[in-house]
């Protein structure tokens, strides 16, 4: 059952039903403690309140996804140890999850010195909320937690972000939800003001960073897709926040894709959601698309077959927002490697292990042992010397030597397919195998001491039209020129 946790405080967020009147925040205090430690909660009455947040049925929406560090003047080197170090850490968290009395998302996750001052995961959806002027916001797209929210320009405590904060009083369609919204009530995060029963939020990352603020409803505008033109959602349901502090790069703040019902599909109840990453570290690289709805048509710009897998949500943790699939094992050349399909399964007792298809994450992470076998086999097919130390190409285990681009460009790498259930994905070399500072070749794989989980990070899904199909839990892929959708 749903519940909403109640503060004796004066008023958090004035309640403006009048469409003129904007969004007000207020300091308070807690009982007991600061805002952030653990509250006591009592059970609400849920009344449902409607709010139409649909668009109209068969539209598909779209936006427009930028890397984190994209236009930062890094190196290669510098990008890989970036994005090695944010995905450590993204995995590290899942350690995090099996502990009932942590509540914490892993969208920031514990971490790694090397991602201090990093964003916490790795692509930025760009969209606007807000009328009659929309207001432009970035937010980290994150299909491991549910939780809209941006930062608000009246907000106390607050990181730096290149773009103008959200301002509530310039849009004259923002409204606070009452605890009676099932969007409020159904959500462990939410809290209560008593002496005007609105929404607001507490969310905590399993890095220290948090974020509080005013649960509110606006419009939001995305774009169409190639044959209609913008789409303006009225009613989502979105943080707006007050005090925010973490870890942040070019971004306002978060857009949850996970399974939970505050998440952007969710509210906007598509069947459907996908995305395709164009090339990242090609710094001429276009943005990437992602789509809220059905694409308009999935073989537009493929280069390959149609291929899916069922995706599955963690039976002994509900709340989980994570998509897995079920991963039986890996092919480097022409060898299956000796792993068990029980190595990347999901242990119905505690939770852990299992395979996840992660947007967050950048390089696949292996269970160590996994990691191992993976390392072996291709220091056995590579013909070329093994980098004693490869530290300076970005803190990746296994590089090889080569003396010229050129030459790297006529090894011959073994292929490396993994195989899901009903499907083998069969990766190109460039989303496996990377030119480090023109004499490293580099093997963009990973892997982890202490968790069973296994992270398919976005290098591996370069180019390649992922579709999340949530009416009937599958995963559906193709290779694709993503740069022309």
């Amino acid at each position: 059952m749903g519940f909403c946790r109640y503060i004796e405080s004066s008023t958090l967020v004035q309640a403006h039903p009048q469409p003129e009147r904007a969004i007000e925040t207020r300091s308070f205090t807690m009982k007991g403690g600061p805002v952030w430690q653990v509250l006591s909660c009592v059970v609400l009455f849920l009344i449902s309140i409607t709010w139409p947040a649909t668009p109209a049925a068969g539209v598909t929406m779209r936006a427009d996804l930028t890397h984190v560090d994209r236009d930062r003047g890094f190196t290669r080197s510098e990008l890989v140890t970036r994005m090695l170090s944010r995905s450590r850490a993204r995995a590290a968290s899942s350690l995090y999850r099996r502990c009932p009395s942590f509540h914490g998302h892993p969208a920031t996750a514990a971490a790694a010195p090397a991602t201090s001052g990093q964003a916490g995961t790795e692509y930025l959806i760009h969209l606007a909320i807000g009328s009659p002027r929309p207001q432009q916001v970035a937010l980290e797209l994150d299909t491991g937690s549910d939780l809209i929210w941006t930062q608000c320009a009246s907000c106390i405590i607050c990181f730096d972000q290149p773009s103008p904060r959200f301002n509530p009083s310039a849009s004259t369609t923002i409204r606070t939800v009452p605890c009676s919204d099932p969007i409020c009530a159904k959500s462990i995060d939410s809290l209560c003001t008593i002496r005007d029963h609105t929404c607001f939020y507490l969310d905590s990352y399993v890095d220290g960073t948090i974020t509080v603020g005013s649960v509110v409803r606006d419009t939001f505008t995305f774009k169409g897709t190639t044959t209609s033109g913008d789409v303006v959602v009225p009613g989502l349901s979105f943080g707006c926040g007050f005090y925010n502090k973490g870890l942040f790069g070019n971004d306002s703040g978060i857009a949850g894709f996970g399974h939970g019902s505050r998440s952007l599909p969710s509210q906007l109840k598509v069947g459907k959601f996908s995305h395709c990453f164009t090339s990242m570290l090609d710094p001429e690289s276009k943005s990437s698309p992602v789509f809220l709805g059905t694409p308009d048509d999935l073989t537009a710009h493929a280069t390959g077959k149609i291929k899916s897998t069922p995706m599955r949500r963690n039976p002994a943790i509900p709340a989980n927002n994570y998509y897995y699939v079920s991963l039986e094992g890996i092919t480097v050349g022409d060898k299956r490697l000796p792993v068990s399909p029980s190595a990347f399964a999901i242990n119905n007792k505690d939770g852990s292990g299992g395979t996840i298809i992660d947007s967050g994450t950048a390089i696949t992470t292996f269970p160590t042992a996994v990691y191992e076998l993976l390392y072996k086999e291709f220091v056995a097919q590579v013909p070329l010397p093994v980098v004693a130390n490869s530290s300076e190409a970005g803190g990746l285990p296994l590089c090889f030597a080569v003396a010229s681009a050129a030459d790297a460009d006529k090894v011959r790498v073994p292929r490396l397919v993994f195989h899901l259930e009903g499907a083998d994905m069969d990766l190109p070399t460039e989303n496996y195998m990377a030119l480090i500072d023109g004499n490293q070749l580099c093997l963009m794989l990973n892997g982890l001491e202490g968790d069973l989980t296994t992270f398919i990070g976005n290098f591996q899904q370069q180019n390649m039209h992922i579709v999340y199909d949530l009416d009937n839990s599958k995963l559906f892929f193709v290779p694709a020129q993503c740069d022309k959708l």
